[in-house]
């Protein structure tokens, strides 16, 4: 009987090492990357293993503020990488961005969710770029969370990058001790050291190095164009998505317009070298910066921007790779609801007068004023058309004519879910219909993670847009069993675009296009862009 029970004891002994062993690979999975070796964590959702605040660049601090992004120094002992890495230095500027990190100028971190069991699977990878203008933001906010979005097979990374003067301040000495004689272009290329890590180190999480796709909203989606146009980031990447917003239309600044802006900031905090700026603390540099993004932008600085981004896309010198990309359908609602004169078939006809003289007529039979409502509508169609829609037009419009590969176009139109309390200045999130960045958390699956239950056409919207975005990312055709048809862009006159709504999502012509055409041809009302 005593030799049964020791053997039965020594059984369950066995089976329970076994068991806290199994658990232990997927809780504390390690992964060799080039500096050394990390160790992830488990994820909410079976089979991802998820592995966050990996450094892909040295700390941009002291010497090395305001110089391209440094390697890494390896290390010895394994590093757990179950946190997000910092945020990168920036004041508070828009209260629908929630943080899961601190904030340091020590911030060049990334995140990756893996669905692969194995190195050998090479899955399709996406690399997410955050927007917030350049001046704010992180890869740490839950809307953007890679978890749900990794169930649907690919393997998903985050990356923060320096913002605001940290990433894209120029000065005539920091031009002067760079190599390519260049500044400005910081938080570029930390983006683009970011990606050159994934595909470095990718396929040790069971991504594959050969099949990466770049997306981003706002910021990240006007970064995305960046990179398809910079000759710096030429076959890292092989597809590419947009949502709202491209390097498109106005000019950036030039590198000597931002280097006297440096020049005349240095002056302001008594600093009369890069050696004494680079001294001061980031508190001290953050609190006497403007918080315009006009100031803290991509610019043409000879090196990573060598021109104009449009004038590359014309000239077919960028990246020749599959394109989806689309805004939405309400971007401009916020900034009409918060004009300081409500519009009217009086002040909007007007405004079309003073902007376009003759050519009003023409404008206003493409945003018609005939009674109140109609006047509000196409007020937000203007204002969403100078702020986001024009831009990524032409984006998409200029890869059709001068790039080999496939177009992809959408139109997200559903009014977000919301807190029924959440509002802004007082005015309830849903008034603000299909709003800027509503769509990132339907991107991400992400309704559960920010504390909100979903709609039945939420879900099936976000389940169809994850579906839509991997499927591209592996092929690149966004299509696949069972989806509504999603066709190429440009391929016949009609210009199909994917409207995304709830569960009656499906391609129409686009309607618009004369719009965009108008704007396209009379460039005067960027003087009064909003």
């Amino acid at each position: 009987m005593c030799i049964r029970q020791n053997i039965v004891l020594v059984i369950c002994m066995v089976m329970t090492m076994i068991l806290i062993q199994n658990l232990n690979a997927q809780t504390a999975d390690t992964v060799s990357v080039t500096s050394g070796i990390i160790r992830g964590t488990a994820g909410l959702q079976p089979g991802i293993r998820v592995f966050k605040g990996i450094p892909y660049a040295a700390p941009p601090v002291g010497d090395l503020r305001w110089r391209p992004p440094q390697p890494v120094q390896d290390w010895q002992s394994i590093r757990n990488a179950d946190r997000f890495g910092p945020r990168c230095t920036q004041s508070r500027i828009f209260d629908d961005m929630i943080f899961r990190d601190e904030m340091s100028e020590d911030c060049l971190y990334l995140n990756v969710w893996t669905p692969a069991k194995t190195a050998g699977e090479r899955l399709p990878v996406m690399v997410w770029i955050h927007g917030g203008a350049f001046i704010a933001g992180s890869g740490s906010e839950p809307r953007q969370d890679g978890e749900l979005l990794a169930c649907k097979g690919a393997v998903i990374v985050s990356m923060n990058y320096r913002l605001g003067i940290f990433g894209f301040f120029s000065h005539p000495d920091l031009t002067k001790e760079s190599e390519h004689n260049a500044s400005g272009n910081y938080g570029l290329m930390d983006q683009i050291a970011a990606i050159r890590w994934v595909k470095e180190n990718i396929g040790t999480f069971g991504g594959d190095p050969d099949n990466i796709t770049i997306f981003g909203e706002s910021a990240g989606s006007h970064s995305v164009c960046a990179l398809m146009a910079s000759p710096l980031a030429q076959g890292l990447f092989h597809r590419a998505i947009g949502e709202s917003g491209a390097l498109f239309g106005h000019p950036p600044a030039s590198l000597k317009e931002r280097e006297d802006a440096g020049a005349e900031f240095a002056n302001s905090l008594c600093a009369t070298t890069i050696g004494e700026l680079r001294r001061k603390s980031a508190d001290d540099i953050l609190a006497a910066a403007p918080g315009n993004y006009s100031h803290h932008s991509p610019i043409i600085d000879g090196y990573v921007l060598p021109e104009a981004v449009d004038s590359i896309f014309k000239k077919g010198r960028q990246a020749h790779v599959p394109l989806l990309a689309g805004w939405n359908g309400d971007e401009g609602k916020m900034s009409v609801i918060f004009a300081k004169e409500r519009p009217s078939i009086t002040n909007f006809t007007e405004r079309a007068q003073n902007i376009f003289n003759d050519k009003a007529p023409f404008f206003l039979k493409l945003y018609p004023a005939n009674t109140d409502s109609q006047t509000f509508r196409s007020a937000v169609d203007y204002a969403g058309d100078q702020f986001m829609g024009y831009e990524t037009w032409k984006w998409l419009e200029t890869q059709l004519t001068t790039g080999k590969s496939q177009v992809y176009r959408y139109s997200f139109n559903q009014t977000p879910l919301a807190d029924p309390k959440a509002n802004i200045g007082g005015v309830l999130m849903e008034e603000f219909g299909a709003r800027h960045a509503g769509e990132i958390e339907y991107v991400f699956g992400a309704f559960p993670l920010i504390g909100i239950s979903w709609r039945d056409d939420d879900k099936k919207l976000s389940d169809l847009i994850m579906l839509y975005w991997t499927n591209f990312a592996r092929t690149g055709n966004p299509n696949g069993p069972g989806l509504p048809k999603w066709p190429e862009y440009g391929t016949d006159d009609s210009f199909q675009v994917m409207h995304l709504v709830g569960d009656r999502s499906c391609s129409a012509s686009d309607l618009n296009r004369d719009r965009y055409i108008f704007l396209d041809e009379n460039q005067e009302w960027w003087k009064t862009r909003e």
